[in-house]
């Protein structure tokens, strides 16, 4: 039985208080103590935009380490690695925040949160393979044809969706609605394109509610389908809930 965190984008207090609306506890120590028989995943984009990322950060690896969470990569985590590579990375998209929590840090705290994290993105999967095949997880979601495999092309479309080439001219990349065609047998979970209520279609279902724009962070269980979640304590930003090709 697993449970499915969506994307948490630094929003630390939001995420302790839905765990604990689960059933999950947190000590003194930040390690996660889950209800019998349940595991934790998160389907990626951990930081930026939010108050507080370095705490959802020290939360992951330290819980990650001692194999009480599972975890796959987004695009934000994609783009925070390579900051940590020392590669030359925009700072920008919410990485400006994340970054200047980071130089708050002194070097151990750093040298944890930095090591940690290149430790976490490394050893985990591209998507999460779970219940004997029957579910994957993956931060932008994955075409039935794409499960099973990890080429360069999978990476871009778990990370990022089923992009064109194209952008908005805000600056977005315009993302086909590949759900609306999904038609294998694989139950897909993922977040990435925040909508106000969790989107179930065509075996799928996207739980990125936006909590980083002021609307829930929502948890699904699994095998149950059950949506969990709690309100945001971040200001509303309605233009972020677009359909897809707006």
């Amino acid at each position: 039985m697993i449970d499915i965190i969506g994307d948490v984008h630094g929003c630390y207090d939001e995420m302790i208080a839905l765990l604990k609306k689960t059933g999950y506890s947190v000590g003194d120590d930040e390690l996660l103590s889950s209800p019998e028989g349940r595991k934790l995943a998160f389907l990626g984009d951990l930081t930026d935009r939010g108050p507080n990322s370095v705490g959802v950060l020290r939360f992951a690896i330290k819980n990650w380490k001692e194999d009480r969470i599972l975890y796959c990569p987004g695009n934000h985590c994609d783009k925070l690695y390579r900051y940590f590579l020392g590669r030359n990375v925009q700072q920008k998209h919410g990485l400006e925040t994340t970054v200047e929590e980071l130089k708050s840090l002194n070097k151990k705290e750093y040298t944890f949160i930095s090591e940690g994290f290149k430790r976490m993105v490394e050893n985990s999967p591209l998507y999460l393979t779970l219940d004997e095949g029957k579910l994957v997880v993956a931060h932008a979601g994955i075409r039935g044809d794409l499960i099973g495999k990890t080429n360069k092309k999978v990476k871009t479309f778990v990370l990022y969706g089923d992009i064109t080439g194209e952008t908005h001219a805000d600056g977005r990349p315009v993302r086909r609605d590949w759900a609306k065609a999904y038609t294998h047998d694989t139950f897909v979970i993922y977040g990435h394109t925040p909508v106000n209520e969790p989107r179930f279609l065509n075996h799928t279902v996207n739980i990125d509610t936006g909590c980083v724009f002021g609307n829930r962070l929502t948890l699904l269980r699994w095998p149950e389908k059950k949506i969990v979640d709690v309100p945001s304590e971040q200001p509303f930003v309605e233009e972020k809930f677009r359909p897809l090709g707006e």
